[in-house]
């Protein structure tokens, strides 16, 4: 288990368990009762998140044996069985609610990414997700994103360059930050890609000709992106072309349609549903 999991599953049990424990399963269940539970998906969906479910038994309890009947990526349907968690009865419902909510989440942003996918199916366009995500969670949620299928952008404001509105402005115009952001990137030595954000035709067209070879068409109609992608595409040197900005379900396809090599869709991690699991009580007996 990371450190950072591992810190975030203890924060997460603290607000269950901060100040003496479950006191229900004290009062309802003998300390050295044992038990078994199983995870089932109430709904159909991609699971995601499985690394969570072992985590927190760990830290409840090491004692909790998590036996997995499903992996990340995986597709479900109502009533398939996630996994089993057996061990003392007092820590399998102390570990239930925070389980589920990590599962849950988790496996929502892969359900949602995975119906964007499936819209992109027979284009030449991937799906690539934001930085748009639950603080303190986005590790785990694009990992989320790639089990559903979609593709990761950058981590953080560490491992890529996006020069966006505010840059431009700080820098009086897209042809001076463009040019600045190569030229910080060429001077490090590192590599990092740079991509540029462009508002319209005439931004795209200072992008290019400081040197932009990934551009982010944000907000542009369709016929717009059309004209766009065929200006990219006339470049000497290829230009990857990303649409963003109001992407929905209903309107993907038609946006990579109009040939981007990619779309940005923040709503895979900010909006995704939870996807419906629970927790079935399979028995309690013998000791822990």
């Amino acid at each position: 288990m990371s450190e950072q999991l591992a810190a975030l599953v203890a924060l997460a049990l603290h607000e269950d368990l901060e100040h003496g424990g479950d006191v229900t399963a004290a009062a309802t269940i003998p300390e050295s009762a044992a038990a078994a539970a199983r995870v089932v998906s109430r709904a159909s969906g991609v699971l995601a998140g499985m690394a969570t479910a072992y985590a927190v038994a760990e830290a409840v309890d090491p004692h909790l044996e998590v036996v997995a009947h499903a992996k990340d990526g995986d597709v479900l349907e109502a009533g398939s069985v996630v996994l089993d968690l057996r061990g003392p009865a007092r820590s399998v419902l102390a570990a239930e609610r925070t389980l589920l909510n990590f599962l849950g989440h988790l496996s929502g942003v892969a359900t949602l990414t995975a119906r964007y996918v499936e819209a992109l199916a027979g284009t030449r366009c991937m799906l690539r997700d934001t930085r748009k995500t639950t603080p303190g969670m986005r590790e785990l949620e694009k990992a989320a994103v790639r089990a559903g299928g979609g593709v990761n952008h950058r981590l953080g404001l560490f491992d890529g360059v996006l020069v966006k509105d505010n840059h431009v402005a700080a820098c009086g115009g897209v042809f001076e930050a463009t040019r600045q952001a190569l030229a910080y990137v060429r001077d490090s030595g590192r590599e990092l890609e740079v991509q540029v954000e462009v508002d319209d035709i005439d931004q795209l067209r200072e992008a290019l000709t400081a040197g932009a070879r990934v551009v982010l068409l944000d907000n542009f109609p369709l016929d717009l992106l059309r004209q766009a992608v065929g200006i990219c595409r006339d470049e000497r040197e290829y230009v990857f072309a990303e649409a963003s900005g109001g992407v929905t379900l209903d309107t993907v396809r038609d946006i990579a349609q109009t040939g981007v090599d990619a779309v940005a869709v923040g709503a895979v991690t900010h909006s995704a549903p939870v996807l419906d699991l629970g927790m079935d009580w399979l028995g309690t007996g013998g000791e822990a």
